[in-house]
């Protein structure tokens, strides 16, 4: 069971160990300004992953840089998100890694996803390697994985308290190669959690109330742990002479902090926090059976629009509230039929256009509403995500203030598999660190930034389509700057320290520059043959609120 690690309990178990040690002044001194003074606010990154592209035509407001208002989103996939406006960032003109083409020009020849989940938050390549576009069936192809960990495992090896994010596979359904992307090392998939109850549990351990978290606590919270936090104090003290009794005595409190772990909830971790957000006992319980996204009110009738994915939401809000895990990532399931949105044909063939996952044939009638309809579902449960955020108040402003809440998805167009002009939306400024209310575009700072070509096929009845060519995709001359340098954005706003090299690096002290292997789509071809560069080191600063 966890606990939550009071201060006075903290400092009787460190007295009990060193009755009458006066050189361990510091601690004392923190918590004397800890009275005096506000504990600084953590910060949480919460992404939202969904597969197969969207409508991109449907998708993005025709602005692609300057000040977003309500009138940029109407008409537009996004339009649900028009009430939380003045929060948003939608970064333009971004490519992800590996793009998988018909010819081998961008990217390995493995698989059109398989490659492009497992390289999405690694930007490392997949292994085994195959240059071989069409050969589908060889079993390395569709179980290759990436070489590196990925973006969620490096921020909460320095970040989360148990050095591992909060993985939530919405609706329970476990992934395959095709379509995993956490990664906590090399070719190491990470399995997360496919039932909400396995966090909630842990969660009402903490439910209670009690008086803000002082620095060290705040400091633990975010990871780090009790025994680093008087570690110069703990160093002053061994090097003093002392009896074998006093020695024993220390190593038995050293141990006892380190059982105890550094999971401690905030004052407004409680009950009614959880039934506020929808995150009950029965939800969670029906959401815990499988299934049910994409449809109202199969589990307890919270809200006209509650649904099992909701639920999961709500329980990783609640998870960030209760300063269990700051980092978190919902990742929606692969090849889904939404039968409560009245579909009755898999997510990933309609993407094609085709109604299967094969790359060529006739367009199914009536397609792109089709799509249109899940992507508005999407919009919708992101929004729901962004109510619940902003609904916490937190310090001067609320816990999506103090987050940065992102849907990401696979690849722009899901026909085309193209992964330039890549839809990526930000909620919450993440304490102050980027600017909001506004798109950005960070190739060229255009504002007309082409919304991609969804509609160019399959606009009438018995059209046909071939995948192969990538028509429905965006040019790929334009909107390539590098998804590595928004990665780096998103760990400097979390506090991720790099060593010299700009690297990730737990114990470094640097700002990160560099994050994973390419940052060029055509160095992906070969599989790791070619020197691993990173050509455009740095983050976006047109992003960051001082810009």
């Amino acid at each position: 069971m966890n606990k939550h690690v009071n201060r006075r309990i903290f400092l009787r178990g460190l007295g009990g160990a060193v009755v009458a040690a006066p050189f361990l002044s510091s601690v004392a001194e923190r918590e004397a300004k800890a009275q005096s003074a506000a504990a600084a606010t953590p910060t949480r990154l919460i992404a939202m992953f969904t597969h197969y592209g969207c409508v991109t035509t449907r998708f993005f407001p025709k602005k692609s840089h300057g000040a977003l208002t309500a009138a940029d989103l109407t008409g537009t996939t996004l339009e649900a998100l028009s009430p939380y406006v003045d929060k948003l960032l939608i970064p333009r003109g971004i490519r992800a890694m590996n793009e998988w083409t018909a010819t081998m020009a961008r990217g390995q020849g493995n698989d059109p996803h398989t490659q492009v989940a497992g390289t999405f938050f690694t930007c490392q390549p997949v292994a085994p390697n195959s240059d071989s576009p069409f050969d589908f069936d060889q079993a390395k192809k569709n179980n290759a994985v990436p070489i590196g960990p990925s973006l969620d495992h490096v921020i909460a090896q320095q970040m989360s308290p148990k050095g591992t994010p909060l993985l939530f596979k919405v609706g329970g359904f476990n992934d395959t190669p095709m379509s995993a992307i956490s990664y906590s090392a090399a070719k190491t998939g990470f399995p997360g959690y496919t039932s909400p109850s396995q966090v909630f549990s842990d969660l009402t351990n903490l439910f209670k109330t009690g008086q803000p978290m002082s620095a060290d606590t705040y400091a633990a919270v975010r990871g780090k742990s009790i025994l680093d936090l008087v570690a110069d104090d703990l160093a002053t003290l061994e090097r003093f002479d002392m009896s074998a009794a006093d020695k024993a005595k220390l190593e038995a409190w050293k141990a006892l902090l380190s059982d105890t772990g550094a999971v401690m909830a905030s004052a407004q971790c409680s009950q009614d926090l959880a039934n506020t957000l929808g995150a009950t006992s029965s939800n969670v319980s029906g959401a815990s059976k499988g299934g049910g996204i994409g449809k109202d009110n199969v589990t307890a009738k919270v809200t006209d629009t509650m649904d099992a994915a909701d639920v999961y939401a709500a329980v990783t809000v609640l998870s960030a509230a209760c300063n269990y895990n700051p980092v978190a990532l919902l990742k929606f399931p692969p090849n889904y039929v939404f039968s409560g949105l009245g579909l009755s044909k898999e997510a990933h063939g309609l993407s094609h256009r085709i109604g299967d996952a094969t790359m060529m044939g006739t367009c199914v009638a009536g397609v792109i509403d089709m799509l249109q309809t899940i992507d508005k579902y999407y919009a919708a449960k992101f929004a729901n995500l962004i109510k619940m955020l902003s609904s916490i108040k937190e310090g001067d402003g609320t816990l999506l203030d103090h987050s940065a809440a992102v849907w990401f998805q696979e690849m722009s167009d899901g026909n085309a598999h193209n992964l330039n002009n890549l839809p990526i939306i930000q909620a919450g400024s993440a304490g102050g660190y980027f600017k909001t209310g506004w798109t950005v575009n960070v190739e060229d700072g255009s504002a007309n930034l082409s919304q991609g070509q969804s509609e160019s096929e399959c606009a009438t009845a018995n059209d046909t389509v071939d995948g192969s060519k990538q028509t429905t995709g965006t040019d790929p001359k334009i909107a390539n700057a590098p998804i590595n340098k928004y990665y780096c954005n998103l760990m400097n706003a979390m506090g991720v320290k790099a060593g010299a090299d700009g690297f990730p690096a737990k114990g470094g002290s640097a700002e990160v520059t560099h994050f994973g292997m390419y940052d060029n789509t055509a160095d992906f071809i070969g599989g790791g043959t070619k020197p691993a560069k990173i050509n455009k080191p740095g983050e976006f600063t047109e992003l960051k609120a001082n810009s």
